[in-house]
């Protein structure tokens, strides 16, 4: 990522347990915290060094970028990067929060090539599949290095499948272009079809957005199909990929290069063969980014992202809305960030998800100072399938008390919020201080009064 762009790095579990949703959380020490929180757990850790971009060649050594998934028995599937090996990890956690496997699960398996931001799915057809995507630097010819990567484990994350190129261009994959000279990387994502159909979307740095479909489970997976970009259009930045009961896939995404972009949302009902003409969420004079969509058993489609009035540079709001006709309008947006916590100046690049009782669970980086790197996380909760929400609460423990910043370090398009059907929730996080430590960390925890 430029260094325009904003960044952060490390990881780390967060226990939360949230108590009914009225207006507000339950406390955790006392009635002023709505949040309650476990002691978080260290899943890796490493040195502090992110030296000067040299390619391949960067002396970098420190972990990063984590994402995570939830099981409907409770089992956590956490992934990260490690820049030292320059590879992505996997490990699985049991409900009892005991490790499955004795040591971390290296996926990507390329040790001469930075793997990053990965993104982890499961299957409800199949419990004991794992798929994971993330974006490999390979420079093969073209100004900007970047392939999408996809594995599968069918043994609950033991082994996996060779590594298989899905893009193979010379574009810069996975690059979400903001400007000509600032963008994030990790510009890509995975969504799962009930029946267990493979879906996966990613940018380019010219700015196309493509999407390629596996109907056989990850063994294969179709010629990627230009959904927009190309060509004088602005640059597709920033995809976010959902399946409904129905089989009906929502793909939404921004553009860069202006500074009033606005969300976008397609829809396919033939299980990604063709996208229907996108919708735009709402059109506003502000720079809206980092969408994440939703859709519940209703087949109501939740939407949040950041936005901020002055350009993808200032400071940021997080924003949400609905559609209750399956896309093809939304309610007015709402904030949803602030109030913010004491300290706090900005909030930008949420996560979404849903639970089976109508529960929004939505998640966001927190700015002390929004020209700075973020640290902390926010978080608030609605339990009447987002009409209304608790007011933003900041995450214990989602600050590293070390002080350092937040990860990812190449780009702040991640996951870092999964929910299972019973209302069990996982937040990872991560932090980087500079020239000293880096760590990847883990909370579980439930909404309380389901």
């Amino acid at each position: 990522m430029s260094k325009n762009a904003r960044t952060v790095s490390m990881m780390c579990f967060i226990l939360v347990l949230l108590s009914s949703v009225g207006s507000s959380f339950s406390a955790p020490v006392d009635a002023q915290n709505p949040i309650t929180s476990g002691t978080p757990h260290d899943i890796a850790s490493g040195g502090g060094q992110r030296g000067a971009w040299r390619q391949n060649e960067s002396n970098y050594d420190y972990v990063d970028d984590p994402t995570v998934a939830l099981d409907s028995q409770g089992n956590v599937v956490v992934a990260w990067a490690d820049q030292r090996q320059k590879d992505i990890f996997l490990q699985v956690y049991n409900r009892d929060g005991k490790p499955r496997h004795k040591n971390h699960i290296n996926v990507s398996r390329s040790p001469k090539i930075f793997s990053w931001l990965p993104r982890v799915a499961l299957s409800s057809a199949r419990p004991s599949d794992l798929y994971i995507l993330w974006q490999e630097i390979v420079f093969s010819g073209g100004s900007h290095g970047g392939e999408i990567f996809f594995a599968r484990s069918r043994d609950g994350g033991a082994t996996f499948s060779e590594p298989l190129n899905l893009s193979n261009s010379i574009n810069g994959d996975g690059k979400g272009r903001i400007s000509k000279g600032s963008w994030h990387n990790g510009s890509l994502d995975l969504a799962i079809a009930p029946a267990g159909t493979v879906y996966a979307a990613w940018t380019e740095y010219d700015g196309p957005l493509w999407f390629s479909r596996s109907a056989d489970g990850g063994e294969s997976f179709s010629k990627p199909m230009r959904v927009v970009g190309g060509g004088e259009a602005k640059p597709a930045r920033a995809p976010a990929l959902t399946v409904g009961s129905d089989n009906t896939i929502y793909l939404a995404w921004t553009v860069g290069e202006e500074d009033s972009a606005d969300i976008r949302i397609a829809k396919s009902t033939n299980e990604g063969r063709t996208f229907g003409e996108p919708t735009i969420v709402e059109k506003t004079k502000g720079y809206s980014d980092a969408p994440k969509v939703a859709v519940d058993d209703k087949g109501v489609v939740h939407v949040v992202y950041g936005e901020s009035s002055g350009g993808p540079f200032d400071r940021f709001h997080v924003r949400y809305t609905r559609s209750p006709d399956g896309g093809r309008t939304f309610e007015p947006a709402r904030e949803i960030s602030r109030p913010h916590p004491e300290s706090i100046e900005s909030a930008a690049f949420p996560s979404l998800s849903l639970n089976g009782q109508s529960n929004v669970y939505l998640l966001w980086e927190l700015y002390p100072d929004w020209r700075q790197h973020p640290r902390g996380l926010g978080i608030a909760v609605s339990r009447d399938g987002g009409q209304t929400f608790t007011a933003p609460v900041l995450v214990p423990g989602s600050s590293d008390p070390a002080g350092g910043w937040n990860g990812s370090f190449q780009g702040l398009l991640m996951r870092k919020l999964a929910v299972n059907s019973a209302g069990e929730l996982a937040i990872v996080n991560s932090s980087l201080k500079h020239n000293e430590k880096s760590r990847v960390w883990l909370m579980r925890g439930e909404l309380r009064g389901r």
